[in-house]
């Protein structure tokens, strides 16, 4: 049976969902949320889950309540845990405080265990319903809902080109394609990223840090500083160990990864993980790093829920032919930079059968450049 909701109930989850977007930079790997408990139609809590390890977003919101929680309703983006992780579960607060009723948005998509807060909650002669606004708070959380439905981050392949299609001149010059408005987009993808991945020859060409610059985010002062102090995991596909150990990244605070098809014990690898990155082995068929290993190592052992791809036309074009992309962000800036210029990808077609087609979600202007969001995902799929 399809809960029916009111029109209140639409805008107390609306703010609910405002909130959760609080955490959008530092709840990682954790999701999203967020939480408004209604008494006598008077809101008398609110609360966002900011940073893992510290309370949740119910917690919180009942902290401001108070007895006013008494009878009260919450609304929260994701079904209350029931689990004890970091923090005791948070549909135990909820029953303890004595809320009459619980609207979730959704369920937690992680099958071990999707329901049971619910369950908890219904079990203590609590009033329960799920899918109001469920749409609006997935999109919140596509990378923990990714891994938790698929064992993979979700993942955004971001490229910048000039309106014939270039990503950089032969000679592997490339800054600056776009403008400002375009690079400060850019570093807020950075941010709400788990992770972000780049090719061996991106770092070998411009030497990138691939780190969250707070002066260059477009934030307030506070979002920023969150922000920046949240570094995501960089990753570089370095398949044959080129890397050299004085790369500025090894340098820079936070961590780095080198996926490699060499073995974790030849010279190169021992050198890097002395420099301080982290080695991880993983050979594909065609002497390259298998990237869906990759993906799925992310995934269970960095618990990442969304990785940002910023790389040349060959990775770009090997993680689209995977099929590991799930959306392009791509930044045309109203410049040409001529047909010698390098590509947005290596795509070998040779038939109009074997296109691409993209689904396009969102289109909108920088400064002088476009952003497109496109979907990467095929009708099959």
């Amino acid at each position: 049976m399809v809960a029916s909701f009111s029109a209140q109930d639409h805008q107390w989850m609306a703010q609910a969902i405002g909130l959760a977007r609080q955490g959008l930079y530092s709840t990682d790997p954790n999701p999203r949320v967020g939480c408004v408990i209604v008494r006598d139609d008077e809101v008398v809590g609110t609360g966002a889950h900011l940073k893992a390890g510290e309370p949740h977003a119910e917690v919180h919101a009942l902290r401001v309540a108070g007895d006013r929680a008494q009878g009260a309703v919450a609304y929260v983006t994701l079904e209350p845990c029931s689990h004890h992780g970091k923090t005791p579960p948070c549909a135990e607060a909820l029953v303890k405080a004595g809320v009459a009723r619980v609207v979730c948005a959704m369920q937690d998509p992680n099958p071990l265990v999707a329901g049971r807060g619910l369950s908890l909650l219904q079990r203590a002669g609590i009033e329960t319903a799920s899918g109001l606004l469920e749409g609006e708070a997935r999109a919140l959380n596509p990378g923990f809902i990714c891994r938790m439905e698929h064992g993979r981050p979700y993942t955004r392949l971001k490229l910048a080109a000039s309106l014939d299609g270039r990503t950089a001149m032969q000679s592997g010059e490339s800054q600056w394609i776009t403008g400002a408005a375009a690079r400060a987009d850019v570093q807020r993808l950075r941010a709400r990223s788990s992770a972000i991945l780049t090719g061996v020859d991106t770092v070998l060409i411009d030497d990138a840090s691939l780190t969250v610059r707070a002066s260059e985010i477009g934030l307030p002062d506070a979002d920023a500083a969150r922000a920046a102090a949240c570094q995501p995991l960089r990753v570089v596909v370095d398949s044959r160990l080129r890397l050299p150990v004085s790369t500025r990244m090894l340098n820079l605070s936070g961590d780095t990864l080198i996926a490699t098809a060499c073995s974790e014990n030849a010279p190169a690898a021992i050198a890097l993980s002395a420099a301080g990155a982290r080695v991880v082995s993983l050979p594909g068929n065609d002497g390259r790093v298998d990237l869906s290993a990759l993906l799925t190592w992310l995934a269970e052992h960095a618990q990442c829920n969304e990785l940002l791809i910023e790389c040349g036309a060959t990775l770009a074009g090997a993680a689209l032919r995977a099929g590991l992309v799930d959306e392009l962000v791509l930044y045309l800036a109203p410049t040409l930079l001529g047909s010698s210029a390098r590509p947005l990808f290596n795509l070998p077609l040779e038939q109009m059968a074997q296109q691409y087609r993209l689904q396009l979600t969102d289109t909108r202007q920088l400064g002088d450049d476009l952003r497109l969001t496109l979907s990467c995902r095929q009708d099959n799929d």
